[in-house]
Protein backbone atom coordinates (compact mmCIF):
# COMPACT_ATOMS: atom_id res chain seq x y z
CA UNK A 1 0.00 0.00 0.00
CA UNK A 2 1.28 3.69 -0.73
CA UNK A 3 0.58 6.48 1.15
CA UNK A 4 1.65 10.15 -0.40
CA UNK A 5 1.99 12.82 1.70
CA UNK A 6 2.42 16.39 -0.34
CA UNK A 7 3.77 19.12 1.67
CA UNK A 8 5.08 22.31 0.93
CA UNK A 9 7.40 21.46 -2.35
CA UNK A 10 8.51 17.94 -0.74
CA UNK A 11 6.72 14.67 -1.40
CA UNK A 12 6.84 11.78 0.71
CA UNK A 13 6.08 8.29 0.05
CA UNK A 14 5.51 5.57 2.09
CA UNK A 15 5.34 2.19 1.29
CA UNK A 16 5.31 -1.14 3.33
CA UNK A 17 6.51 -4.17 1.18
CA UNK A 18 4.62 -7.51 1.93
CA UNK A 19 3.14 -6.25 5.00
CA UNK A 20 0.34 -4.39 7.00
CA UNK A 21 0.66 -0.67 7.31
CA UNK A 22 1.57 1.09 10.21
CA UNK A 23 0.00 4.69 10.34
CA UNK A 24 1.94 5.03 13.58
CA UNK A 25 5.29 4.61 11.46
CA UNK A 26 4.13 6.27 8.91
CA UNK A 27 3.66 9.82 11.34
CA UNK A 28 6.81 9.07 12.99
CA UNK A 29 8.41 9.08 9.57
CA UNK A 30 6.59 11.85 7.86
CA UNK A 31 7.39 14.12 11.77
CA UNK A 32 11.15 13.49 11.03
CA UNK A 33 11.46 13.87 7.38
CA UNK A 34 9.24 17.30 7.44
CA UNK A 35 12.18 18.56 10.08
CA UNK A 36 14.88 17.54 7.68
CA UNK A 37 12.84 19.29 4.56
CA UNK A 38 12.18 22.38 6.80
CA UNK A 39 16.52 22.80 7.44
CA UNK A 40 17.05 21.33 3.88
CA UNK A 41 14.75 23.18 1.60
CA UNK A 42 15.61 21.98 -1.81
CA UNK A 43 14.56 18.33 -0.61
CA UNK A 44 12.53 17.64 -4.05
CA UNK A 45 10.68 13.81 -2.57
CA UNK A 46 11.42 11.25 -0.32
CA UNK A 47 10.56 7.61 -0.53
CA UNK A 48 10.37 5.40 2.50
CA UNK A 49 10.43 1.69 2.53
CA UNK A 50 10.07 -0.94 5.66
CA UNK A 51 10.43 -4.25 4.41
CA UNK A 52 10.07 -6.99 6.74
CA UNK A 53 12.44 -10.07 5.97
CA UNK A 54 13.01 -13.75 8.13
CA UNK A 55 16.21 -13.35 9.97
CA UNK A 56 17.04 -15.46 12.95
CA UNK A 57 18.32 -12.78 14.81
CA UNK A 58 15.38 -11.31 14.99
CA UNK A 59 16.83 -8.38 12.74
CA UNK A 60 14.74 -8.14 10.04
CA UNK A 61 12.69 -4.95 10.16
CA UNK A 62 14.06 -2.86 7.15
CA UNK A 63 13.62 0.65 6.89
CA UNK A 64 15.60 2.40 3.40
CA UNK A 65 15.24 5.84 2.61
CA UNK A 66 15.89 7.52 -0.94
CA UNK A 67 15.79 11.49 -1.08
CA UNK A 68 15.96 13.15 -4.55
CA UNK A 69 17.83 16.37 -4.52
CA UNK A 70 19.80 18.29 -6.88
CA UNK A 71 22.56 16.30 -7.62
CA UNK A 72 22.56 12.72 -6.75
CA UNK A 73 19.92 11.07 -4.68
CA UNK A 74 20.80 10.53 -1.30
CA UNK A 75 20.48 6.66 0.28
CA UNK A 76 20.10 5.31 3.30
CA UNK A 77 18.82 1.82 4.85
CA UNK A 78 18.74 0.11 7.97
CA UNK A 79 18.00 -3.55 9.36
CA UNK A 80 17.70 -3.40 13.04
CA UNK A 81 14.90 -5.33 15.34
CA UNK A 82 11.90 -3.04 15.09
CA UNK A 83 10.89 -0.53 12.72
CA UNK A 84 11.17 2.45 14.72
CA UNK A 85 14.87 1.58 15.69
CA UNK A 86 15.68 1.02 11.81
CA UNK A 87 13.78 4.83 10.80
CA UNK A 88 15.69 6.37 13.06
CA UNK A 89 19.05 5.03 12.09
CA UNK A 90 18.07 5.30 8.60
CA UNK A 91 17.03 9.16 8.99
CA UNK A 92 20.13 9.85 11.41
CA UNK A 93 22.54 8.63 8.10
CA UNK A 94 19.98 10.77 5.94
CA UNK A 95 20.54 13.62 7.74
CA UNK A 96 24.48 13.07 7.90
CA UNK A 97 24.74 12.94 3.79
CA UNK A 98 22.42 15.89 3.72
CA UNK A 99 25.03 18.11 5.95
CA UNK A 100 27.78 16.66 3.85
CA UNK A 101 25.90 18.06 0.56
CA UNK A 102 25.31 21.29 2.20
CA UNK A 103 28.55 21.62 2.67
CA UNK A 104 29.46 20.92 -0.77
CA UNK A 105 27.27 23.49 -2.02
CA UNK A 106 28.42 26.45 -0.22
CA UNK A 107 32.32 25.35 -1.28
CA UNK A 108 31.46 25.64 -4.78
Amino acid sequence: MNINLKLKTMTINVQYVKMLTSETMTEYVTKKLNKLSAKYEWIINANVFFKLENDPRGEGHICEIDLSLPGPKIFASSKEKNFELAAKNSISDIAKQLEKRKASFIKH
